[in-house]
C-alpha cells in the first residue's frame, strides 16, 4: 500500500520536521470512488473516509512520528556534520553536531539580507575559502560529486581540518531536487599526516646525509634503489648514469666493481639471495678520478610477520682508509716482529701468573729453543737459571707478580752451549683501563763482559789510586819547586852581590849588609811559600785578613816592575776605587796576581809592534763579589780545555803548575778562576772573590 506521508527533512539548524501531504494533493485520493457499500471504494468516484480508515491513518501517523524522532535521533549520533543544500546552494539543514561545532543558532541564519552559505562560508579558513566557493560552485553549476579537505572553524575560534562530501539526489526526470553532504572532522589525522611526512622528510634527510651508502631491493633482477649518497657517486662516476633509468645490480656491478672482485661480489648476493641470510663483502669499487678504493658492504634481509623477505637492504662504508691503516699496521708489526728479534737483548712476555708465553729469536737462540714448540717455553725456564741465583730469582719474581712493582734483577743464564753469562733483566706490568694486569713485558740484557770490564776496572783503580798517590806527591813537589824557584833565584842573585861589595877594595859593607837584608827576606818568603802550598795541598786552614785588593794588585805589578820593564811591557791599571775589603791570604792572592802577570808578559814575547799592552781591571761583581781580570795581547790559548791541568805547558821550560796552582788558590778562597781568548787577539784571566768569605779554607 503506497504511503499517504511523505516525509521531507525541513528541520532546518534546530532540528528535523515532517509535513504531511494532504489528500487533495495526491493523485490517488482524487480517484477513489466508493463501491458497493460503504467499504468498498471505486476508482473515479468519491467516498467518504470511513472509522476504520481513520483509525489506520493514525496509527500510520504515529508509526511516521516514531521513525522520525528515532531518524532524528540517529542523525545527531552520527559522528560526522551531515548537512543539505537546495539545488541553488543555499542550506536547508544541518545536524546538531555541525551546529554545535560552528556555534550557531537557527535565528542567526534567517537574518534578512544574508545567506545561509555565505554564514558557512565566513567560517572556512581565509586561505581555504576561495577554493571552498569555487568548487561548490562548479558542483552545483555541473552536478558533479563534490569533495575537497579544507580548515573550518570551530565556536571556539580554532580552525580543524575537515574532510567534505557532498553528491545530489536526484527526480526521474534527472533533474537535482537537493544536495547531501558530510563533512568529516579530519585534524588529528591531518596533523598525523603531516607528522609523518615531517617524520620521512627527516628519515630521508637523515639517510641522505649518513656518511654510507644506502641500497635496497626486492630481488637479484629488481631495480635498486640508492640514496642520494650513492646516486651522487653514480653520476660522478657513470657518464650515463641518467640513461640507465631503473639500474639493476648486474649493470652496476660492471660498471663499478673492480673486474676481480666483481665475480666474487655476485656469487655472494646470489647466495645471499637463496639463502635468506645476511652476508658481509669486501670489494674495490671506481671513484671518479678512475682509482679504486676498497668499501664493504653489508646485506640484511627485511621479513613480514610470517617470515617471508619482502626486501634486502644493504649498507656500503668506504673502508679505504682502514684497509690501509690495517695493511701499514701489518707492515709495521712485520717491522716490529724483525726489530724485536734483531734488538741486541732477550725479550720474553709472562701472563698474569708469571707463565712464559713469549720470548724473541735471540733469546731461543740463546736458550737453544725452538720458537714453534711453545711446550718448552715453561721447561727451559725452570732450568737456566744459575743454581746460586734461581732461588732468588723466584722469590723476587714472585713477589713482583704480587704486589705489580716492577722487575729488576741481575743474575746468570745458562746458554745453549752451557755456559752462564750474567744478565741484566728488567720486566714491567701492562695493564688495561681498569688497571688489572694483562701481562708482563721483560727485557733480559747480556751484561757478562760489563760485569767482568767492571772486575777489572775495580782493578785498575786500585792500581790508579795507588798511582795517583805518587802523582800527587810528585805535584806537591813541582808546586812547590815553581812556587820557591824566583825567591831562591833573588837568593842567589843577592849573594852573588852581597859577594861582589864585601871583595871590593875597600870592602862596601854597608851595602853588602843591604844586600844580606834581601836574603834573609828572600828565604824567609821561600819559607812562607812552602808553608803556604803545604797548607793548600794539605786543605789545612791558615789565617785570612780583611784587605784591600787594589793595593795588594798594585804590590805585585811593584814586584814585577823589573820584569815588565825588561819585557818592554806597557801595563794599564783600571781599578775601581772604594771596592769593599776581602777576607783573603795577601801572600797566596800576591802569588796568584803575580803568576798572571807574568804569563800574560810570556805571551806577548812574540808581539812586536807596539800593542805590548797588560790590561789589569778591578770591579764590582754584582753584590756580593769582587772580578779581577788580566788581559793580554798575545796569542791566546791553543787548547783552551786542558791550561788548569796540573803539568800541561805550552812553555818550553815551563812545568805547567801555575795556572793549576792558581785555581787551588782561588777556589780556597770560595771564588772563581776562569779564561777566555779575545775577539782580536789576546786572551783575559779573570777570577772572582767573595765579599764575605769566610776563614775556612
Amino acid at each position: 500500500m503506497q504511503s499517504w506521508f511523505s516525509m521531507t527533512c525541513g528541520r532546518g539548524r534546530a532540528g528535523l520536521s515532517c509535513a504531511m501531504i494532504s489528500p487533495a494533493q495526491t493523485p490517488i485520493a482524487s480517484g477513489i470512488k466508493s463501491v458497493d457499500g460503504p467499504n468498498v471504494c471505486t476508482v473515479g468516484q468519491e467516498q467518504p473516509i470511513m472509522p476504520t480508515e481513520i483509525e489506520n491513518q493514525k496509527h500510520v501517523e504515529e508509526e511516521l512520528r516514531d521513525r522520525e524522532q528515532e531518524l532524528a535521533q540517529l542523525i545527531d549520533m552520527v559522528p560526522s556534520h551531515l548537512w543539505r543544500l537546495t539545488p541553488d546552494g543555499e542550506p536547508t539543514f544541518f545536524n546538531k553536531r555541525m551546529v554545535d561545532f560552528l556555534g550557531l543558532d537557527v535565528p542567526d541564519t534567517d537574518k534578512p539580507g544574508k545567506r545561509r552559505l555565505e554564514t558557512v562560508i565566513e567560517a572556512v579558513h581565509p586561505d581555504d575559502a576561495a577554493e571552498f566557493r569555487d568548487t561548490l560552485i562548479r558542483c552545483l553549476v555541473t552536478g558533479e560529486r563534490f569533495t575537497m579537505r579544507y580548515r573550518l572553524r570551530r565556536a571556539d575560534g580554532v580552525y580543524r581540518w575537515m574532510s567534505s562530501r557532498a553528491e545530489p539526489m536526484r527526480d526521474h526526470d534527472g533533474r537535482i531536487v537537493q544536495w547531501y553532504g558530510l563533512c568529516h572532522d579530519i585534524d588529528d589525522q591531518m596533523h598525523a599526516e603531516e607528522a609523518l611526512r615531517r617524520s620521512e622528510r627527516q628519515l630521508q634527510e637523515m639517510i641522505d646525509a649518513v656518511p654510507v651508502r644506502i641500497w635496497s631491493v626486492t630481488s637479484m633482477d629488481a631495480p635498486v634503489y640508492f640514496n642520494k649518497r650513492y646516486q651522487d657517486h653514480f653520476r660522478s662516476v657513470i657518464p650515463n648514469f641518467e640513461a640507465l633509468g631503473e639500474p639493476r645490480i648486474e649493470t652496476l656491478l660492471q660498471e663499478l666493481i673492480y673486474p676481480e672482485d666483481a665475480p666474487e661480489v655476485q656469487r655472494t648476493l646470489m647466495n645471499c639471495f637463496e639463502a635468506g641470510r645476511g652476508a658481509v663483502m669486501r670489494f674495490r669499487w671506481r671513484e671518479k678520478d678512475s682509482s679504486y678504493r676498497w668499501a664493504e658492504c653489508r646485506v640484511e634481509p627485511r621479513r613480514d610477520q610470517d617470515g617471508a623477505i619482502v626486501q634486502w637492504y644493504g649498507v656500503s662504508l668506504d673502508i679505504d682508509d682502514e684497509m690501509r691503516a690495517q695493511e701499514a699496521l701489518r707492515e709495521r708489526e712485520r717491522e716490529l716482529s724483525l726489530l724485536v728479534d734483531m734488538v741486541p737483548s732477550n725479550l720474553w712476555r709472562l701472563t698474569p701468573d708469571g707463565e712464559t708465553t713469549l720470548v724473541n729469536k735471540r733469546m731461543a737462540n740463546f736458550l737453544g729453543m725452538d720458537l714453534e714448540d711453545k711446550r718448552q717455553l715453561a721447561v727451559v725456564f725452570d732450568t737456566i737459571f744459575h743454581p746460586d741465583d734461581a732461588e732468588e730469582v723466584g722469590d723476587v719474581l714472585g713477589q713482583c707478580l704480587i704486589t705489580g712493582e716492577r722487575f729488576s734483577m741481575k743474575y746468570r743464564l745458562r746458554r745453549a752451549d752451557g755456559v752462564y753469562r750474567w744478565m741484566s733483566g728488567r720486566a714491567e706490568p701492562l695493564r688495561d683501563q681498569d688497571g688489572r694486569i694483562v701481562q708482563w713485558f721483560g727485557l733480559c740484557h747480556d751484561i757478562d763482559d760489563q760485569v767482568h770490564a767492571e772486575e777489572a776496572l775495580r782493578h785498575a783503580s786500585d792500581q790508579l789510586a795507588r798511582a795517583t798517590q805518587a802523582a800527587s806527591l810528585a805535584e806537591l813537589s813541582a808546586s812547590i819547586a815553581h812556587e820557591v824557584n824566583q825567591p831562591l833565584a833573588a837568593i842567589v842573585a843577592n849573594s852573588h852581590a852581597c859577594h861582589r861589595w864585601l871583595s871590593a877594595e875597600p870592602p862596601n859593607v854597608e851595602r853588602a849588609k843591604i844586600t844580606a837584608e834581601r836574603i834573609t827576606r828572600d828565604a824567609n818568603s821561600a819559607a812562607d811559600v812552602v808553608s803556604r802550598i803545604r797548607a793548600l795541598f794539605r786543605q789545612a786552614p791558615h789565617a785570612r785578613s780583611s784587605e784591600d785588593i787594589n793595593r795588594v794588585i798594585s804590590e805585585a805589578c811593584r814586584l814585577m816592575a823589573d820584569g815588565i820593564a825588561a819585557k818592554d811591557i806597557r801595563v794599564e791599571t783600571k781599578l775601581e776605587p772604594e771596592l769593599p775589603s776581602v777576607a783573603l791570604d795577601p801572600v797566596q792572592m800576591q802569588q796568584v796576581l803575580v803568576n798572571l802577570i807574568r804569563n800574560g808578559i810570556e805571551a806577548m814575547d812574540a808581539v812586536i809592534d807596539g800593542a805590548r799592552v797588560l790590561q789589569i781591571c778591578s770591579l764590582r761583581d754584582g753584590l756580593d763579589a769582587i772580578r779581577i781580570e788580566v788581559r793580554d795581547a798575545g796569542s791566546g790559548f791553543e787548547d783552551a780545555a786542558r791550561v788548569f791541568e796540573p803539568f800541561f805547558t805550552t812553555k818550553q821550560h815551563g812545568m805547567g803548575m801555575g795556572l793549576a796552582i792558581c785555581r787551588s788558590i782561588i777556589e780556597s778562597h770560595g771564588g772563581r778562576l776562569w779564561m777566555a781568548n779575545n775577539e782580536t787577539r789576546g786572551a783575559t784571566v779573570a777570577f772572582t772573590l767573595p765579599l764575605e768569605a769566610s776563614e775556612a779554607p
